[in-house]
């Protein structure tokens, strides 16, 4: 084969227009999914301060959210739920109650948009008093009576409206304990996004303060992954595959690049990422500081989640895309 001075990779740089269209990994507005906090009450537009621009919203400013998300051409939101903290109680009730503050966001939006996919996250974090996601006892988190609140609360996400559900809550089984509940109930045809490869990062410190979700105790090694781990994330991805999981997660995204790579490799299915809210603080106040340049990072970062293998991208990020995207 012949090499230097014959071949030379950059006659394919030189050319703005020919770089644009040999250019293999390309983001899209279709591609993106806008996280959301909803909490009680009217006119709430509380800020999150290590999140800048990302805010808890009660329904009537979650629809105005929703509408801008909408005009951008964002196709998917994924809702996450603040209750008030006298609510909270040990067995998680306001996560999985007819009235509780998913279910109403849920209804509110897809009257709005009914065209907008309206994905829910299905954990009990946000909704118990001691900030874990299963249920506990002497202080052990328990995995299997966690199963059928889980089950309960991605069934009434579902009875609400919602087009799909999403487990974080890294309970052994509770893809197939939803997907039963689902079926048993008539929404055979209603997807599932497990965050199947979900690790106990550090990255969460932000949406912890977003979502008023911090453990009161200990901590989530026990049930999260260990960051160490690489392998054991294709024994996630394969037994929530076979539990019924039609899109699979890896959170975070950006220190676990490998992890998506790997995933990619080995299953052909689509895989979404979680480009989490450590990542999105981290940028902002270096943007802020004017030490980057966060629409060139913000680009790039998301450009390396997808060449990894990515299909769709969680990211608070969503909206400064997609505005972006439009301008190009």
């Amino acid at each position: 084969m012949a090499g230097f001075p014959v071949v030379r990779l950059r006659r394919l740089r030189y050319n703005p227009v020919l770089r644009s269209m040999v250019r293999e990994t390309e983001i899209e507005v279709k591609d993106l999914i806008y996280p959301l906090f909803v909490t009680a009450g009217r006119d709430v537009k509380n800020p999150v301060p290590s999140m800048p621009g990302i805010y808890q919203l009660s329904i009537d400013n979650l629809l105005k959210e929703a509408e801008e998300v909408v005009g951008l051409g964002i196709p998917a939101v994924l809702l996450f739920g603040v209750p008030e903290p006298g609510e909270k109680d040990e067995v998680a009730t306001p996560a999985y109650v007819p009235e509780g503050i998913v279910q109403q966001a849920v209804r509110a939006l897809k009257k709005e948009f009914p065209g907008l996919l309206v994905i829910t996250d299905v954990c009990l974090c946000e909704y118990t008093s001691h900030g874990h996601c299963g249920l506990v006892d002497g202080g052990v988190i328990l995995n299997d009576p966690t199963l059928e609140l889980l089950a309960r609360t991605a069934l009434s996400h579902v009875e609400a409206g919602a087009d799909m559900v999403a487990p974080s809550d890294m309970m052994d089984g509770r893809v197939a304990a939803i997907r039963k509940k689902l079926d048993a109930h008539g929404f055979t045809e209603t997807p599932i996004l497990s965050y199947a490869a979900k690790y106990a990062s550090a990255f969460y410190g932000p949406f912890r303060e977003a979502a008023g979700s911090a453990p009161q105790f200990g901590d989530r090694r026990s049930y999260q992954m260990d960051p160490a781990n690489g392998r054991e994330a294709l024994r996630e991805v394969a037994q929530d595959l076979e539990e019924g999981a039609d899109i699979i997660m890896v959170k975070p995204a950006l220190s676990y690049l490998d992890v998506i790579r790997q995933v990619r490799n080995h299953f052909n299915c689509p895989l979404a990422a979680y480009n989490v809210s450590g990542e999105y603080a981290m940028i902002k106040a270096a943007a802020l500081h004017g030490w980057i340049s966060e629409r060139e990072v913000v680009m790039e970062v998301l450009t390396s989640i997808k060449r990894a293998g990515a299909d769709l991208i969680i990211t608070y990020f969503a909206k400064d895309v997609a505005g972006w995207l439009k301008t190009c």
